[in-house]
């Protein structure tokens, strides 16, 4: 084995193993340009100077702080600062937080209209709840045509087929959280059977469309950089959204 404190450089299975990372995170860093090897030897393996091991740590330190691998890579670039780049991420907590405000309030509302049994107003029940409020962000990312058709797809589903489709998405976060908690890798084998759950779900939702490996990678970084992704996977464990994105990174490698 090679040892950390004398080596000059070192191969992927011993950097993702020092760091806490998997080799196929390391070779998707690669593949989206964050990360490349010092130099491949003639047996394909990759190998690491210390170069990279300091940008590695980097990048770990910048995903700690909640951002994607988008800003991180502005970041290295020297395009983005990271006071620039948490600002941008602070923004995103603060609406999330607005939102959940408007959420409590809602609910809040509701329990004390509920229990002096006044009327309920519709508008007041469901403030911070409607769906639609995501339309713009969609249609800024991936076009109009893909909103429309999602917002129509959805439409279209009877309330047991929303029902069941919400229920799937349930099923996979808990199952998520158990392997996290349990102490699985993200790339063990067990984990993957949820990611390809996962998967299968996410195709479904694109209207049977399959995610290609950095779509499938790039909506992995989304359950870490934004906020409202990330609680609903953190809600079954601490860093269970980053054990997700993950899973999803190493899946996408195999795609």
């Amino acid at each position: 084995m090679t040892d950390p404190e004398n080596s000059t450089e070192w191969p992927i299975q011993e950097l993702a193993r020092i760091t806490g990372t998997t080799s196929r995170t390391l070779r998707h860093y690669d593949s989206v340009g964050l990360l490349a090897p010092s130099r491949i030897g003639a047996n394909g393996y990759r190998y690491y100077d210390r170069a990279g091991l300091l940008r590695l740590q980097r990048i770990l330190l910048l995903r700690d702080l909640g951002l994607g691998l988008a800003a991180i890579a502005d970041v290295l670039a020297g395009d983005t600062d990271t006071v620039t780049a948490l600002g941008t991420h602070l923004d995103l907590l603060e609406q999330e937080q607005e939102r959940l405000r408007r959420r409590i309030a809602s609910v809040r509302t509701t329990l004390e209209k509920t229990r002096r049994g006044e009327p309920l107003m519709a508008d007041e029940m469901f403030d911070g709840f409607d769906h639609t409020r995501y339309e713009d962000e969609v249609i800024e990312k991936w076009g109009e045509q893909a909103y429309r058709d999602s917002d129509a797809w959805y439409r279209s589903l009877s309330d047991d087929d929303r029902a069941d489709f919400g229920r799937r998405q349930r099923d996979i976060a808990a199952d998520y959280g158990r392997a996290h908690a349990a102490g699985l890798a993200p790339d063990s084998p067990e984990v993957q059977e949820i990611t390809r759950r996962h998967y299968d779900w996410v195709a479904a939702g694109w209207q049977g469309r399959r995610p290609t490996a950095d779509a499938f990678a790039g909506l992995g970084d989304m359950y870490v950089a934004d906020v409202r992704f990330t609680a609903v996977y953190d809600r079954h464990g601490t860093g269970t959204a980053a054990f997700v994105r993950d899973a999803m990174i190493a899946f996408a490698v195999g795609l």
